[in-house]
């Protein structure tokens, strides 16, 4: 099928970080084919990943990747909302991850010319992803958090199972190299050399640790959130654990820090 010229739109945005009022919106047709729980082919041969998810990931041939649980109950769930049907793509940051992949949120068209089914939403619904967000690409977040927390609540999906429970901060060092969230109360909020830290623990060295470089504190800084302010706070944090000195997650937006009830 023929792609259709793109065209501006406004769009009214769930509340969170917005990048601009308008957005671009361009009809591609049908989806050809669906790779797994957020990557999808459609019929001119692009790839799509949906923006701001991530699904259980499945192996698909690839040496030393494992299929995760609940990967291929994703993938059929992507493929119920939208293989052969047509979709449209919401462009807003950054429009290609470093796989060449075009990067958007995706909507099922609907009838008489509204936007249709949020295909991030419906899976985030269904507990089959979780948000996974970037700092040149924030818009809907604030929306993507809140379902997902519903569904966690519900235990809905991925959420009912022990793979992909929310850790505590003692139970980081065990899931390194690994996508996660992590909760626990910050004992020390602090700047050195420019890069914030939040510690949870009294030794740095051993401990969990959340860093924030420079870069990222500036973008914390424009949405006017000093690092001081994580000070004695329960969170909440999502990103990949690696180990430096202790385990430690590395957050470039502030969305990836959820400030929790006490």
């Amino acid at each position: 099928m023929r792609l259709c010229a793109p065209f501006l739109l406004l769009f009214f945005l769930f509340p969170g970080p917005v990048l601009a009022a308008a957005e671009r919106v361009v009809e591609w047709g049908v989806v050809r084919d669906v790779v797994d729980g957020d990557t999808l082919i459609l019929e001119n041969g692009e790839a799509v990943r949906l923006a701001g998810i991530q699904a259980p990931t499945l192996s698909l041939g690839r040496a030393g990747v494992a299929s995760q649980p609940l990967a291929g109950a994703a993938r059929e769930a992507l493929a119920d909302f939208a293989l052969g049907r047509k979709i449209q793509l919401h462009f807003f940051g950054r429009r290609r991850d470093r796989h060449g992949r075009l990067l958007a949120h995706l909507f099922v068209s609907g009838q008489g010319g509204d936007d249709g089914e949020w295909l991030q939403g419906k899976l985030l619904e269904r507990g089959l992803a979780r948000v996974y967000s970037f700092a040149d690409n924030r818009v809907r977040i604030a929306a993507m958090l809140a379902l997902e927390r519903k569904a966690r609540a519900e235990k809905r999906g991925i959420w009912a199972h022990p793979f992909y429970r929310v850790l505590d901060v003692d139970g980081a060092a065990g899931r390194l190299s690994r996508f996660a969230l992590v909760t626990g109360r910050v004992r020390k909020a602090l700047v050195v050399k420019g890069r914030g830290y939040l510690n949870f623990g009294d030794d740095w060295r051993t401990d969990f640790t959340i860093a924030i470089s420079p870069k990222a504190r500036r973008v914390f800084e424009r949405d006017g959130i000093d690092v001081g302010a994580y000070a004695d706070k329960p969170i909440r944090v999502r990103g990949w654990i690696k180990r430096f000195n202790g385990p430690m997650i590395e957050v470039t937006h502030p969305e990836q820090i959820e400030i929790l009830e006490k």
